[in-house]
């Protein structure tokens, strides 16, 4: 058996024709365009990157987005200062700021500076608490409105689209980050799955893994997952990005999963794309909200 690819590059391309149309729609009715403010303190690679990825997938989008950077020695003060500065600019829908921080730097601090209405990456923890108390899909929410870290909602939306179901099947979640493992735990718990988190102290995970109809894996370890850790016929999302002798590798061996799982992401190709485009929904949504 050979697993369907759960293709992001293709589905993130679709969505983008549909954000587009969604955008200028929303523009031609308000005047406004959506706008991102990125945060950084800071030259670290990785943030630069990434920020130009940003600048352009929201060129693309009809969106705008500033970047505001201050030096590495720039004080926790200075850093929630902007923020604050950004979160009363009625022109700024959304804010992200950048990791990593500045050594010393209370990230819990800054990350509360924020505006949750502004927080269109869901760190802040008004957003997670609103995700965790949030009431199961199909019901009334019982919560304000929230957002939800971009990358797990875009592991989601491919499965989603790809028409998973998700109600009643047994899920293994392997990571517990707050922008990760933990929200996409809260996000399956809600879509009615049963859900089991997995970390470092889990005992035998391998045989934990092979009860998942839905294996997710975020750890940060490259192809730390083997194909026989994987139950015949499951979905195996991977949200790993590890950089091997200049190579993009996810945390599944691939090669082995793709010959036993039903259903899978490639690394790259997967969730990757999808989640710059999720962060493009979220900031229209808070554009949309703002502008009531």
């Amino acid at each position: 058996m050979t697993a369907t690819l759960l293709d992001g590059r293709a589905t993130a391309k679709a969505m983008r024709a549909e954000l587009n149309e969604a955008v200028a729609e929303f523009k031609e009715q308000t005047g406004v365009t959506p706008t991102i403010a990125v945060v950084r303190a800071g030259e670290d690679p990785g943030s630069v990157w990434y920020a130009n990825s940003i600048k352009k997938t929201m060129a693309g989008r009809g969106m705008d987005s500033q970047l505001h950077v201050l030096p590495l020695t720039a004080t926790e003060e200075e850093l929630v200062a902007l923020v604050a500065e950004l979160n009363a600019d009625p022109s700024i829908h959304g804010i992200m700021i950048q990791e990593p921080m500045p050594k010393g730097m209370d990230e819990a601090a800054v990350k509360a500076a924020l505006s949750p209405d502004k927080d269109v990456d869901g760190v802040h923890d008004v957003n997670a608490g609103r995700l965790a108390n949030a009431a199961p899909a199909g019901r009334p929410p019982g919560v304000r409105p929230f957002f939800v870290p971009a990358t797990p909602a875009g592991g989601m939306e491919l499965m989603r689209r790809y028409g998973i179901e998700f109600s009643g099947k047994n899920v293994v979640i392997i990571g517990r980050s707050p922008i990760v493992g933990k929200p996409m735990a809260l996000l399956l718990m809600r879509e009615n799955a049963t859900v089991t988190v997995c970390h470092s102290r889990t005992k035998d995970l391998p045989a934990v893994c092979r009860e998942a109809d839905i294996l997710c894996v975020a750890v940060g370890r490259a192809e730390m997952v083997k194909g026989d850790w994987i139950k015949p016929g499951a979905v195996v999302v991977d949200f790993g990005v590890n950089d091997v002798e200049g190579k993009m590798i996810g945390d599944v061996a691939y090669a082995e999963a793709a010959e036993i799982a039903g259903m899978i992401t490639p690394v790259p190709g997967g969730t990757g794309p999808m989640t710059n485009i999720m962060l493009c929904q979220n900031l229209l949504v808070a554009a949309k909200r703002k502008a009531g």
